[in-house]
């Protein structure tokens, strides 16, 4: 059968792809992957802990990805402060940048032709279909989404657009992005921290963004190829992104992957209940290190307020990593209160 041309009316919605867990014999392999947009700081350090903590205590291997797909945001000083502050919290990783790997490249930036390569073959199967909306209606695709940012359903007003009226928009200039495909997928899937989730992807995002109109992927596409072609097998990530995991699951079956395990962790939260930010001083790695504060301090409170610990006291990554499990995390956000290493004196 020949391709799908782009013009040719789209074929029906995929057939909702259920979240599957990894195959038992399968050797696990955890993630941690952080944007260099800016220094690490609690939030992200919390994130880096339980990550590695759940692969260590399964005796998995840890990959580290730097997801640096926007060339805007991302900078390369502050990827090497991140390999700097992972490794002073004592978290190693065993493939990733600094140490190579069977399945790099490691670092999105390097991995923009694999992107390419995917989009074509679902664009091939008529899967997606251009895009000319205005920038403002595709703000944020590349950059993981978080909680609070209001991402409206996708209306569908370039699905059926006609061959004529693409042309006369090409002639105006006006640049396309690709759209997949959702449709009225529904998709199911047992979340290690939050348990059975369901997720109406035509409710929630409608057909989403896969390419920018300005050439780079969508964050939902790269993050799933990655975590295929990384042989990942269990994600663990902020509670922000839950609503990103149907997405990505949808995007592992089409393109003939299996979707890892998901523990979407609470978050880590200013006393008014906002995300902690990086401009926050007394959380940032770079100025705790420069206060001198050791980083037992650091991964024990973690820890504490994990519920991994019985109370607060500096402890190592490898001293927590027996018998880990996510049952004791608390089930909302994690106040940082101003004086948090007050708790470990």
């Amino acid at each position: 059968m020949s391709p799908a041309s782009p013009d040719d009316p789209p074929p029906a919605a995929p057939e909702a792809v259920p979240g599957e867990a990894p195959s038992p014999a399968t050797t696990p392999r955890g993630r941690f992957a952080p944007s260099p947009s800016g220094r690490m700081h609690l939030g992200n350090a919390w994130t880096a802990l339980l990550a590695w903590l759940s692969a260590r205590s399964k005796g998995g291997a840890v990959v580290l990805r730097m997801e640096d797909l926007d060339p805007e945001r991302s900078k390369e000083h502050f990827a090497a402060l991140i390999l700097e502050d992972l490794a002073w919290l004592g978290l190693d990783w065993d493939e990733g940048p600094g140490k190579g790997g069977p399945f790099g490249p490691y670092r999105q930036s390097e991995r923009r032709a694999v992107y390419r390569q995917r989009l074509e073959a679902l664009t091939a199967r008529g899967l997606t279909y251009p895009c000319f909306c205005t920038r403002a209606e595709l703000r944020g695709v590349t950059q993981a989404p978080h909680a609070g940012d209001a991402e409206p359903v996708y209306a569908g007003t370039c699905l059926r657009l006609t061959g004529a009226r693409r042309a006369a928009k090409r002639e105006l200039g006006r640049g396309a992005a690709l759209r997949l495909r959702a449709g009225e997928a529904r998709i199911a899937f047992e979340d290690l921290v939050l348990g059975p989730q369901m997720q109406d992807l035509a409710a929630q995002c409608g057909d989403f963004v896969v390419r920018r109109s300005d050439g780079v992927h969508a964050y939902q596409l790269a993050v799933s190829v990655d975590d295929m072609d990384h042989r990942v097998t269990e994600v663990v990530r902020g509670a922000d992104l839950l609503d990103s995991t149907g997405r990505q699951i949808l995007l592992h079956g089409l393109l003939g992957g299996t979707p890892p395990a998901y523990a979407h962790v609470p978050l880590l939260v200013d006393p008014d209940g906002r995300r902690l930010s990086k401009r926050r001083g007394d959380t940032d790695l770079g100025e705790l290190r420069a206060r001198g504060v050791p980083p037992e301090t650091v991964t024990g409170w973690l820890a504490w307020r994990a519920g991994l610990l019985d109370r607060p006291r500096k402890a190592s990554p490898r001293e927590l990593a027996d018998g880990f499990s996510f049952r004791p995390l608390p089930t909302g956000p994690v106040v940082v209160p101003e004086n948090w290493m007050e708790d470990m004196t």
